[in-house]
């Protein structure tokens, strides 16, 4: 009794610390009808850890705990998917569907253009039946009351009547023992020696010997088919081999294609029986037993479609499609005695012929019964070889059908150039509306310019004709009200352009491209006309429009350089000499002959240019620099000296002095540096010079004095602020560069550029702590700076920096130091091809960052082929970068002096990191 009150004593003691009722069991509270309010709430997760921990249990690890919600893996997979995260993938989706707009248009229209297509190849069963649909409106109700029944259509099977009955004892016994093993043997096969089971005769089965015979049985059997074996006449010759490949190739349908093929026969068959004269009826009941593959009811049913549709073509061209050569000849036949009038029907008797002469004669036959057939003349004519019998055929045609423009134009291309005058005349008698007369008028004469041994003033009088030739045409088909839009009239022009004939295409657009056009779009219009036919490869058309816009406007700059582009990137060197001498674009002219290795031709052209313009500082530089560069250093001199007599400009004294430095004389670069300076104290550059050769020469005080005046004289130059702040750093004074920097910015507030130069010195010091917040408080002031939103994507950790760059795709979307980042963010991913369409479109955005370039280079380098990386630099030198924190710094080095963009470009990418 007494150990019964001590079981029970612990019911009198308080409960222990944090003690829940039925926790061993996964109770944590319940509530009643009767609680109000909600239940007591169970222990919290560290409450059950420590109880654990008590009893010496091991905490329960949730294997999913860490697992990323999205299931994301590589780059961002160890961080939690935010809501910042979530916005990033949206806007990258939104970005890449941009990029996907850009195609839609012509993507979508080619989708159209193939859905058609294969919609016309192979219709819909609906669409095949859409007339048949139309036909059930006249149908009376003894005819619908007549149609036949049709079997169960739904796919199913019906349910039967299922009855259920007690299984016998017997089969349920036995079906126990079908699975079961023996190991023991019974009383007979122990007295007949085992598992030898003894037959009535007393003998055994031998199984070998059967297994012999049946394989002879089969071999016979087989000799027998493949006619190797002397049997009766009745045995069937096949190729053992030819046959297993026969097997292979048949198609094996399945229940579903079977069930499929017997209701479209069942309506097919209740459709030629309810209206026999329609002729797509028949067809397609032929073609569903072609695809069958019973060619013998094919033949049958198209057949009986010809006796009773005797009147249709397709019927007719049907039937000989299924047949033999041999046979469709006879279908054929037959076919013409009905519809004799049909072009198809003779075209399909000619194309069974194998001889070209029975083709001729088929044709010629059909020409008797359709004379004013032109696709049945065209394929007569096809059929000859002799021009002289062509060209019988084709003065035949055009006086049978005198309308068809395509015969007059081939009669025209086999004739003579006199006799081809003549007939166009007559063709154009006959056809007035037709602009292709004209054309082709206008292309046999350029082709006689062109042909024969004429002078140079006798080919141009020919050439003058072309031009009055097509703008009578232009008159004259608007007399007979026709009228074509100049859309269709320069699409005319680039044919002729591709056909050879660049005359015609000039004389086309001169006559036509003012049509329909304001006059104060005038310009507008037809600079896009130009670069749409320079965008489709069309660079004679496009020429001809400029030149038509030059005659227009013949004092715009402008109009004088596209047209010279145009010339440099498509044409000869002796054409852009004509247009640049008719421009007299003189800088242009000279760099052209420059770059052609002709020197002395430049310095013609300058002289020319000296003559008109002494005072231009450009032509003066332009001839300093030639002279320079082909080594005439003496000469590069005299011409400075007289040019600071002659012009005295701020930038020709700037020049001068940067000659001097290049040429390693300091003391007379000081020399005229200080005589600029006395008349020209506002220009920062001087002081900039200045100071860069006292500090080359490590005389950091003159340096930071020169610095300071430039400071004191022109305190809004950014320039002279960053080099000032280089300076002391170099010298070691990196709290002066900062305090520099500090009042600069006072003085230039929002300036971009000073706020990357400090962060850039708290960097290079170290102190990357200090330099993040610089920088945070540097894109609260310029929100919109690319460069320093580059600075702040490189200055997060690595998983921060995608949607990092996302904010600074959304206050700058088209600065391309962002863009360029971006794209190095895709690299560093090995998203390959989004890297690739990143730097595209940071170069577009940004071509005279030379620093894009430099990192496109280099990733084609790494990822691309030998061919990317030539494209790449190619289109680097066509437009010849000049910006960027690594490329001035490289291209203005005075060891690089005179390297190409090439050798630049080369140097930046060995650079950059």
């Amino acid at each position: 009794m007494a150990s019964n009150k001590n079981k029970l004593a612990f019911l009198s003691m308080p409960a222990p610390a944090s003690y829940v009722a039925g926790l061993g069991r996964g109770a944590s509270g319940f509530t009643t009808r009767s609680d109000i309010g909600p239940a007591r709430e169970g222990p919290s997760a560290e409450v059950v850890a420590e109880a654990q921990a008590r009893r010496g249990e091991e905490p329960d690890v949730d294997p999913e705990q860490f697992q990323d919600p999205d299931n994301e893996y590589g780059l961002f997979a160890g961080t939690t998917y935010e809501a910042d995260d979530e916005e990033a993938d949206k806007i990258y989706e939104q970005v890449d569907r941009k990029m996907d707009s850009r195609r839609r248009t012509r993507r979508e229209a080619r989708e159209e253009v193939e859905l058609a297509k294969h919609r016309a190849e192979r219709p819909k069963l609906q669409q095949q039946f859409a007339d048949l649909k139309r036909g059930l409106a006249v149908v009376t109700d003894a005819e619908w009351e007549n149609i036949p029944d049709v079997g169960n259509l739904t796919r199913r099977k019906r349910r039967r009547d299922e009855r259920s009955f007690a299984v016998p004892d017997s089969i349920i016994v036995g079906d126990r023992a079908k699975g079961e093993y023996e190991n023991t043997l019974d009383q007979q096969q122990q007295e007949h020696g085992g598992f030898e089971t003894p037959a009535d005769s007393g003998t055994l089965t031998n199984f070998v010997e059967i297994g012999q015979a049946r394989d002879k049985i089969l071999s016979l059997k087989l000799d027998q088919v493949s006619g190797t074996a002397s049997t009766s006449g009745s045995a069937t010759s096949i190729d053992p081999k030819g046959y297993l490949t026969s097997l292979d190739s048949q198609v094996i349908k399945t229940e579903a294609e079977i069930g499929d093929i017997k209701r479209a026969r069942m309506l097919f068959d209740s459709l030629i029986k309810s209206n026999p004269k329609h002729a797509p009826g028949w067809i397609a009941a032929a073609a569903l037993e072609e695809h069958a593959g019973r060619m013998v009811a094919a033949r049958k049913l198209i057949k009986q479609g010809c006796e009773q549709c005797p009147k249709s073509e397709d019927v007719w061209l049907e039937a000989a499609r299924l047949h033999q050569n041999d046979d469709a000849k006879v279908i054929l036949a037959n076919a013409i005695q009905h519809v004799g009038q049909s072009v198809k029907i003779w075209l399909a008797a000619a194309d069974l012929e194998h001889d070209t002469k029975a083709r001729k004669r088929v044709l010629r036959r059909a020409l008797e019964h359709i004379p004013n057939s032109v696709r049945l003349w065209k394929e007569t004519v096809n059929l000859e070889t002799s021009p002289a019998d062509a060209r019988i055929l084709l003065s035949r045609a055009v006086e049978v059908i005198p309308l068809s423009v395509e015969l007059w134009l081939a009669l025209a291309r086999l004739e003579t150039p006199e006799n081809a005058k003549a007939v166009l005349n007559k063709a154009r008698k006959a056809v007035p509306t037709s602009h292709e007369i004209w054309i082709a008028a206008g292309r046999l004469i350029e082709q006689e310019a062109y042909a024969g041994d004429l002078s140079e003033e006798k080919r141009a009088e020919e050439l003058e004709r072309v031009d009055k030739t097509l703008a009578s045409a232009v008159r004259t088909l608007r007399a007979h009200g026709v009228l074509l839009t100049r859309e269709q009239w320069l699409k005319e022009a680039e044919r002729c352009e591709a056909e050879g004939a660049p005359r015609t295409c000039e004389a086309v657009v001169s006559a036509t491209v003012a049509m329909d056009v304001e006059e104060e779009d005038r310009l507008t219009t037809w600079l896009s006309d130009a670069e749409s036919a320079e965008a489709r490869a069309r660079v004679g058309t496009a020429r001809a429009v400029l030149a038509y816009a030059l005659r227009v406007f013949p004092d715009r700059r402008d109009l004088w350089r596209r047209a010279a582009d145009l010339e440099k990137a498509h044409g000869t060197r002796e054409n852009l000499d004509k247009l640049l001498a008719r421009a007299v674009l003189w800088l242009m002219w000279a760099k052209e002959k420059w770059l052609g290795g002709d020197v002395p031709a430049a310095r013609e052209v300058l002289e020319r240019a000296f003559v008109r313009n002494s005072e231009s500082e450009q032509i003066w530089l332009a001839a300093v620099k030639l002279e320079a560069e082909n080594g005439e250093l003496r000469v590069a001199r005299e011409l400075l000296v007289r040019a600071r007599t002659v012009a005295d400009t701020e930038r020709i004294w700037m020049k001068s002095a940067v000659f001097e430095r290049q040429q390693g004389q300091a003391e007379l670069a000081l020399k005229t540096v200080s005589t600029a300076l006395s008349k020209y104290p506002k220009f920062a550059k001087l002081y900039m010079i200045k100071g860069q050769i006292h500090q080359a020469a490590k005389d950091y005080s003159t340096a930071r004095a020169a610095y300071a005046a430039g400071l004191k004289a022109v305190p809004k130059d950014i320039t002279l602020w960053v080099l000032a702040s280089r300076l002391e750093e170099a010298d070691g004074k990196s709290i002066r560069a900062r305090a520099l920097l500090e009042k600069a910015r006072l003085v230039n507030p929002k300036n971009d550029v000073l706020w990357a130069e400090a962060i850039g010195i708290e960097e290079r010091s170290g102190a990357a702590a200090q330099g993040k917040a610089l920088l945070a408080r540097a894109l609260q002031e310029c929100p919109t700076s690319g460069v320093l939103w580059s600075m702040a994507i490189w200055a997060e950790a690595r998983p921060q920096r995608k949607a990092r760059s996302v904010d600074a795709l959304k206050k700058c979307a088209d600065d391309p130091l962002v863009i360029c980042t971006v794209a190095r963010l895709f690299w560093a991913e090995r998203k390959i091809e989004k890297a690739r369409q990143w730097f595209d479109r940071a170069v577009s955005a940004g071509p005279d960052i030379g620093d894009a370039w430099g990192w496109w280079l280099k990733f084609e380098r790494q990822h691309g082929t030998a061919a990317q990386g030539e494209e790449v630099m190619r289109r680097c030198a066509g437009v010849e970068p000049h910006h960027g924190a690594t490329w001035q710094s490289i291209a203005k080095d005075d060891n690089n002096r005179g390297k190409s963009i090439h050798e630049t470009l080369e140097l930046v990418v060995a650079v950059l990191q």
